[in-house]
């Protein structure tokens, strides 16, 4: 039998190995070198979500899964509020929404009073877009490759304002900015009050030149919608050096929310004179907040994402980037040159977020043909600018998995 002293000696001697065997999850800090193909931290990642690992999800751009802990502080608020309702929700959870406007403007890159907390980008758009003071003649102008929600808002305001709506056409890949702000600079008259744009395109991953378009429309009296609904906790933003007016996205993309978790942001001096899509008390004109009163609704969701903002700083946005880029790297490189594979996406931009296509295949037939036969979740895309199957990994996406994808599209292709 070890005595007390010996005892003692020999946990001591012990505790270094199990110290380095105990491996965290995040083993270096994000002001760390980014270890875009390091496996060891990025399989630390994935075990941090309840995937189902038989599946191979390629449509992260749709909605992804929360990890681990995001999605038990969603079970654990709703838990609370089901306890006693008016109380719980109303006098507890509901003001900790703060907390999350704070947090969010930090990595926003503007003032907690300039962002309102939304259900999705969709929700944060349109009470941008229906806001707005405009009368018949008054012109947007849009591009055909911004989100199809988001035209048919514009569309129906044509139709009950009489307002104008050009739609600006540029090809995919998006590889001339300068001829990108051309095709703006064109369309804008002296009747032009809105310029609305995607800060990366849900078909293809391009990345127009938003900073500097905001600057043109600025110059030319013209206000700004960016539809950011790819690109927050994707792509580095900073909303008040991007110089738009409005920004909407959704959470439960990249940022790794729950699902039903989006923000708006608006320029301060234009939260008094925009009218809210759901009328609140004249006393609130000039705050943010007026655009989150759309009835009881649940606080799990927006509470969780103080959760997600925190997993997300601890990759670090950088590194998560790196990751990203590597992996849809990983795949485009493996299938260049191939005769009949083509990638509609310009590798030098961007983030994940890339549309390849088979020559004579349909892109509903890929698709079919992927989760048919390898079980991989991947989404049509047919556009007139571009055709093809949306790739988007995340970052619990495993190099195996992405090689899977590449010898499926080469059984295709052949």
């Amino acid at each position: 039998m070890l005595s007390r002293r010996a005892l003692l000696t020999t946990v001591a001697a012990t505790l270094p190995t199990l110290a380095h065997a105990r491996k965290p999850t995040v083993p270096t800090p994000p002001t760390a070198p980014l270890p875009a193909g390091d496996d060891d931290f990025w399989r630390g990642i994935q075990r941090e979500f309840t995937l189902d690992r038989t599946i191979i999800n390629l449509n992260n751009g749709g909605c992804s899964p929360s990890p681990r802990v995001v999605h038990e502080a969603f079970k654990r608020y709703l838990d609370q509020t089901n306890l006693l309702p008016p109380y719980e929700l109303w006098q507890l959870l509901e003001p900790n929404v703060e907390s999350v406007r704070r947090e969010l403007a930090k990595e926003a890159g503007c003032s907690a009073d300039e962002l309102a907390i939304t259900r999705n980008a969709s929700e944060a758009l349109q009470i941008a877009q229906c806001g707005l003071a405009l009368e018949p003649g008054d012109e947007v102008v849009v591009t055909d490759q911004d989100y199809p929600r988001m035209l048919d808002t514009w569309d129906q305001l044509a139709r009950r304002k009489g307002i104008v709506v050009k739609r600006v056409s540029f090809p995919a890949p998006l590889v001339d900015d300068a001829g990108f702000l051309a095709l703006l600079g064109a369309a804008f008259t002296p009747r032009t009050k809105v310029l609305h744009l995607s800060q990366l395109t849900f078909l293809s991953g391009a990345e127009p030149p938003v900073q500097q378009a905001c600057a043109l429309a600025r110059s030319r009296g013209i206000l700004s919608i960016v539809d950011g609904a790819h690109a927050f906790a994707h792509l580095p933003t900073n909303l008040h050096e991007m110089g738009c007016d409005y920004y909407g996205t959704s959470l439960h993309k990249w940022m790794l929310a729950p699902i039903g978790t989006g923000f708006l942001y608006m320029r301060k001096e234009r939260i008094a004179g925009h009218w809210a899509l759901q009328p609140t008390h004249p006393d609130r004109d000039g705050d943010i907040r007026k655009f989150e009163e759309i009835g009881t609704h649940p606080a799990a969701n927006h509470d969780a994402i103080a959760e997600a903002i925190a997993f997300h700083r601890s990759i670090g946005g950088p590194r998560k980037l790196a990751r990203l880029r590597w992996l849809r790297e990983r795949w485009t490189s493996a299938l260049a040159g191939h005769p009949r594979i083509a990638v509609h996406t310009n590798l030098a931009a961007g983030g994940a977020l890339a549309t390849v296509s088979i020559t004579g295949l349909e892109p509903a037939a890929i698709t079919t043909a992927l989760w048919d036969r390898w079980r991989i979740f991947a989404t049509p895309i047919v556009h007139p600018a571009v055709s093809g199957v949306r790739i988007t990994p995340n970052v619990y996406t495993m190099p195996e998995e992405i090689d899977t994808f590449v010898d499926a599209v080469r059984v295709l292709a052949s």
